[in-house]
């Protein structure tokens, strides 16, 4: 495993150099937040901040994909015929995803890339991009990685690690996907000895700054049953608006629902995230709703992450603990209490007694 010296006076020049090969994206200042965005040409990524407000999902997974297009004109002797929607899957880059981001790439790629079934568009982009993590030196109060199987230098689903050490980057390179971007940006200055000690220093430290945690070791033990019918539920979802949020900024959310969208005589088919906080996103052709109130769809949430995920890859919660919905949530729900309310739950102790 390389670890190259990257002075920062060399960092705009290299970038410059992967431009013409990579589409580059990373974090983006913008009137109060930061967020990942596509760069121009001479843009650099703004690597002066805690996190971004909306996980990098979308450089693989865009909000609202084209799947299909067709034309409904009987003029066009191809009417009614869905055709591919033209995409790139040229090579690109995230330059500056923190560690938490990057390992939720790998808890989505159990959905998106299974052996039963396989989504091509979220497959090729996946495959398509360069991941060039940042080490989290100072992590946001809110961030509780190192419980949720991440941690702020944690290295999974990347190709490279950046550490900021002063007056140059480190650069880690972990597999060859990295290594090959860092030969064509020229930043193969090997490190002197002590890099890795440095490193390992700085790891120690920031994971000693992060004082927010969950306990997750008995949820795989919990019946199924006993925590859907857990009284608390209610509790937590009495001040729930259903807005949303929550799952939009998620980097580990999946969900989507596919669409027709037509003009004139042009249509296409996409699909766009969805959230199964909206009461829509259950609805049956017939009107039924078997999540219709808000209680359903909040325990849905945790159920999803916290449970039925557990049960069903024994690998970990659905979730990386980059904190955004507890700093997002508009009527303060926190998954750290929820998930420590059912990770403690005893339904003998919460049982009323017999009269």
């Amino acid at each position: 495993m390389k670890v190259m010296k990257i002075d920062k006076n060399d960092w705009a020049g290299g970038i410059g150099k992967i431009q013409s090969s990579y589409r580059l994206y990373g974090p983006v200042k913008g009137d109060a937040f930061h967020d990942f965005k596509a760069l121009e040409k001479g843009e650099l990524p703004d690597l002066n901040f805690l996190n971004t407000r909306i996980s990098p999902k979308s450089v693989v997974y865009p909000q609202s994909e084209i799947m299909f297009e067709y034309s409904l004109d009987e003029k066009n002797p191809d009417h009614h015929i869905m055709k591919d929607a033209a995409k790139d899957y040229s090579p690109k880059a995230i330059l500056g995803i923190r560690p938490c981001d990057a390992a939720s790439f790998l808890l989505v790629k159990r959905n998106f890339d299974t052996t039963e079934y396989k989504d091509p568009y979220w497959i090729r982009s996946y495959e398509a991009t360069t991941f060039i993590g940042y080490a989290c030196n100072n992590p946001c109060s809110t961030c509780f990685c190192t419980t949720a199987g991440s941690g702020p230098f944690n290295e999974d689903g990347l190709d490279i690690l950046l550490t900021d050490a002063g007056d140059c980057w480190y650069a880690k390179a972990i597999t060859e996907k990295g290594e090959k971007l860092l030969n064509a940006a020229g930043w193969n200055t090997i490190a002197a000895g002590g890099s890795l000690k440095k490193i390992a220093s700085l790891k120690k430290e920031a994971e000693a700054k992060i004082s927010s945690l969950v306990s997750t070791d008995q949820l795989n033990n919990k019946k199924t049953t006993e925590l859907y019918e857990a009284p608390f539920w209610e509790d937590v979802s009495f001040a729930c608006i259903n807005c949303g949020t929550c799952t939009f900024l998620c980097p580990t959310c999946w969900c989507f629902d596919i669409q027709d969208e037509n003009s004139g005589c042009s249509g296409v088919r996409m699909k766009n995230w969805d959230s199964c906080m909206f009461p829509l996103f259950t609805i049956h052709g017939t009107g039924h709703n078997p999540r219709g109130t808000k209680l359903h769809r909040v325990r849905q949430r945790f159920m999803h992450k916290l449970k039925y995920y557990v049960d069903k890859y024994e690998n970990g919660i659905q979730c990386v603990g980059c904190g955004r919905c507890i700093r997002s949530c508009p009527v303060n729900i926190d998954i750290r209490r929820v998930c420590d309310m059912m990770n403690s739950y005893d339904p003998e102790a919460c049982a009323c007694p017999v009269k």
